[in-house]
């Protein structure tokens, strides 16, 4: 599992000062973006940018227990539940003190941003995203 602390900022909230919804798709992503960098010891600009690759997400399930507030500091933890040939089904979550505010279940498929379509990961990357694969349940 990969674990990554984000601060809730001014920037997440809205008026009532707790994390508006739709930004947690954004620390979602920006979680992701990390894993790319930090876990998979990839360069996410270069993958985008140069490689011309993305992993846009094309199936979303979010789950909502308990709202933070400008200032919280969440633990925010990304698990590969499954890897197909070119998808990939991920589950992210949010917890404050140790309890879990918000989950996600994301699917992304890797995809050619030349060709707008669906490629196999190739054998380096896969390799290194089944070393955050949880066990077969």
């Amino acid at each position: 599992m990969f674990h990554k602390e984000k601060l809730v900022r001014f920037q997440h909230c809205d008026p009532a000062g707790i994390v508006f919804f739709p930004q947690y798709l954004i620390l979602f992503h920006e979680l992701m973006e990390d894993w790319f960098n930090e876990g998979l010891g990839g360069d996410y600009a270069d993958f985008i940018l140069h490689r011309k690759m993305g992993l846009p997400i094309v199936k979303l399930e979010c789950e909502f227990m308990a709202p933070n507030s400008m200032g919280s500091l969440l633990d925010m933890r990304l698990e590969v539940k499954q890897l197909g040939n070119s998808s990939l089904t991920i589950k992210v979550s949010a917890h404050k003190d140790g309890r879990e505010c918000v989950r996600a279940t994301l699917k992304v498929v890797h995809t050619s941003l030349a060709e707008l379509r669906s490629v196999p990961f190739p054998p380096e990357l896969r390799s290194a995203i089944q070393q955050f694969q949880s066990p077969a349940q």
